[in-house]
């Protein structure tokens, strides 16, 4: 592992491979679910921010060797770190366009933009040879992207808050689907009216933010008992 660490063609050819690999570990998962950035994009990303990182490393050992002379004489001062520094602030707009709004007042995109992140902090780690960082991220982000993310739903789920979308008949109807809430003791915390157009027909619909009372606690049993009321034509839980 001796050589490895040093800047030879062999360790530079095994950092971007490296890198490679740990973006496309990364980027399939998303790829799977049809993020707005997947496979391809995240490695990229990885290898772009390793060859930054090999750059620096580059320059750095130029200076001290065949540029010496010149370095020298013109009194310049090299700072290996500023080349990281800017892919880092660099990628904040890449992931900024991984992050777009949905229907119903939703955003999508923040763990693809929060992946990108990690991957391109990935890529300065295996350019800069830090193998053991690399390899403890990659199984870290990865059980954190897939892993986690059942257990994410799931708790999300058994939440006493909900937010819900619906769709009805009348504006008059809204107001008993409030008592159906109150009833089973529920804090409405906002409700945001939209009008839906649909094959020619024009029809109120609501975003409900609610938080469900103790004894009433089930998403499901909240929701069938709304989708059961005549008037109501879709219902559906929005988790972020």
């Amino acid at each position: 592992m001796g050589n490895l660490h040093e800047f030879t063609f062999l360790s530079v050819l095994l950092r971007m491979v490296l890198a490679m690999a740990c973006g496309a570990v990364i980027g399939y998962g998303r790829t799977k679910k049809n993020r707005t950035a997947g496979f391809r994009t995240f490695m990229i990303t990885s290898i772009g921010a390793c060859l930054t990182m090999l750059l620096s490393l580059y320059e750095y050992e130029m200076l001290k060797g065949a540029w010496a002379p010149a370095v020298e004489a013109s009194g310049m001062k090299f700072d290996g770190s500023r080349f990281s520094a800017q892919v880092i602030s660099g990628v904040g707009f890449l992931a900024a366009g991984s992050i777009i709004a949905v229907e119903h007042k939703q955003v999508e995109g923040l763990t693809t933009a929060t992946g990108l992140f990690a991957s391109v902090c990935m890529g300065i780690a295996c350019g800069a040879g830090f193998y053991a960082c690399v390899f403890a991220a990659l199984i870290m982000i990865f059980v954190t992207l897939e892993a986690l993310e059942p257990l994410e739903v799931l708790y999300k789920r058994r939440r006493r808050n909900i937010t819900f979308y619906v769709e009805f008949d009348h504006m008059e109807s809204l107001q008993k689907i409030i008592e159906v809430l109150k009833n089973r003791e529920s804090s409405i915390y906002s409700i945001d009216v939209e009008r839906m157009h649909k094959e020619g027909d024009d029809y109120p619909a609501a975003v409900f933010s609610v938080r469900l009372g103790k004894g009433y606690a089930s998403h499901s049993e909240t929701l069938s008992l709304i989708a059961q009321m005549p008037f109501v034509y879709r219902i559906e839980e929005l988790i972020a």
